[in-house]
């Protein structure tokens, strides 16, 4: 079967590949999706990682990163020999960290392959880093982690689900807000507060993507979120794996999924890229400008053809 046309429009060549693979099990779904990206794929021999997964709750998956998926990809990533692996991340609203670990039983998966567990909670305060975002509209900019700013390589593994407290959707521009301190270490501003009531809380998550880059981004939609969200919804099962190097093109392909759905109505309103995550995340220049940069790579069965096909037909709409 040879169902591969990548271009979206009329351009010559496209800037950024999302792979799709439909899958039943998560390790060869993971490992298809990776190597469909060719020569876009990233090594990280000799490199110090840094993954980051999606720990927000402990609620069942698709709430929060699956640990199949994550010890997948946290083996796939070793096969390149790297210098260190290192998951980071901290948990969001009420919950607590070492509470959503501890119930998410992942500590005995890292001990069992020798990757270093870091709960951002924990980190002293100097072990932030205060970044001013000019133009943008947060405050005073925001705190993430020195790790962040100094590792060689970042990977994000991230879910496919609507959010209903204000970001419309969530994948991976907002999995980055993991990266921001829930509250300033040094003089206690709340910066998740600050998100979670501005008007403007979808610009906001674009902008805290500017403070870094992300070499490989994994999506795991065997199940999604249609409405809810973050940490309940309304499920279905697309059965797909994604993978990209682009923050931008892989939400929009997201988001080209959840349309179609019966999805929320701040979802299927208007043009894919007139999102506000997405429309802020171009203007900053953070990836793909339109659906034609976009570059759609099935896995070379059927299920995985129709699927790109629906995407194709969604961006375009």
């Amino acid at each position: 079967m040879n169902c591969l046309n990548p271009r979206m429009g009329g351009t010559m060549s496209a800037s950024a590949r999302v792979s799709i693979v439909k899958a039943d099990v998560r390790e060869v779904g993971i490992r298809s999706a990776i190597d469909l990206l060719g020569d876009e794929r990233p090594t990280f021999a000799g490199r110090d990682v840094v993954l980051k997964p999606n720990f927000n709750s402990a609620d069942p998956f698709p709430a929060g990163t699956h640990n199949d998926t994550l010890e997948s990809l946290i083996r796939l990533l070793q096969e390149d020999v790297p210098a260190s692996i290192t998951v980071a991340e901290r948990s969001g609203g009420a919950w607590k960290s070492h509470e959503v670990a501890d119930m998410k039983g992942v500590r005995p998966i890292f001990d069992a392959l020798d990757v270093n567990y870091i709960v951002l909670d924990d980190l002293a305060a100097e072990d932030w880093t205060l970044v001013p975002l000019e133009g943008s509209h947060w405050e005073r900019g925001i705190e993430v982690p020195q790790l962040v700013l100094d590792a060689d390589s970042i990977v994000m593994t991230c879910c496919l689900k609507t959010h209903g407290f204000g970001g419309h959707f969530t994948m991976s521009l907002k999995n980055a807000v993991g990266f921001v301190a829930l509250e300033s270490r040094v003089d206690g501003y709340k910066y998740m507060r600050e998100l979670h009531t501005s008007p403007h809380q979808r610009s906001m998550i674009a902008e805290i993507n500017q403070v870094f880059r992300p070499d490989l981004i994994v999506l795991d939609a065997l199940s999604a979120f249609i409405s809810g969200g973050p940490s309940e919804g309304d499920l279905v099962h697309p059965g797909l794996i994604l993978a990209s190097t682009d923050r931008i093109a892989l939400d929009a392909v997201g988001v080209a999924i959840l349309r179609n759905y019966e999805t929320t109505p701040e979802v299927l309103s208007g043009a894919v890229f007139e999102q506000e995550q997405i429309r802020r995340a171009v203007q900053l220049e953070l990836g793909v400008a339109t659906p034609d940069d976009i570059e759609l790579v099935p896995a070379q069965d059927r299920e995985s053809c129709d699927w790109a096909d629906l995407i194709r037909q969604k961006l375009s709409d």
